[in-house]
């Protein structure tokens, strides 16, 4: 099984809450990747920035990132996932955020857990695993 690391966790490793070497700690046979609304998610970050030192050296961190990381795409098979776990969240009278959300069925169509300080939506999703970094 797969890691999908959540925005949060590339969030902390950023700010300096965790150390980097937690993404190359995982099993070496195991794959890690991060979602396409996760990398939406960190360059949505960067264009916020109003210093453009702080702008530029967040945008290398980032680029780097994905340079380094796969990234999977949010397809029409993930959508499917995507619906269904949506329409199952609504008939719990649950929800989920639409970008924890996106990044939950990404984890689930590759059958991967999700990496996350998060633990606020990800864990109403039947069926994913998660961990907390």
């Amino acid at each position: 099984m797969g890691t999908l690391i959540d925005t949060s966790v590339i969030i902390a490793i950023q700010r300096g809450q965790l150390d980097p070497q937690h993404l190359r700690d995982t099993d070496d046979d195991e794959p890690i990747a991060i979602s396409a609304m996760t990398a939406s998610e960190l360059l949505h970050g960067v264009h916020r920035l109003t210093s453009a030192v702080a702008r530029t050296r967040a945008e290398r961190f980032i680029e780097h990132l994905i340079d380094s990381i796969p990234v999977i795409a949010f397809d029409l098979e993930v959508a499917r996932v995507h619906a269904r776990l949506d329409a199952e969240l609504s008939a719990q009278g649950a929800s989920v955020g639409d970008a924890d959300l996106i990044i939950a069925a990404t984890a689930v169509w590759l059958d991967y857990r999700v990496a996350t300080r998060d633990l606020r939506s990800f864990p109403r999703i039947d069926g994913l695993e998660v961990i907390k970094w």
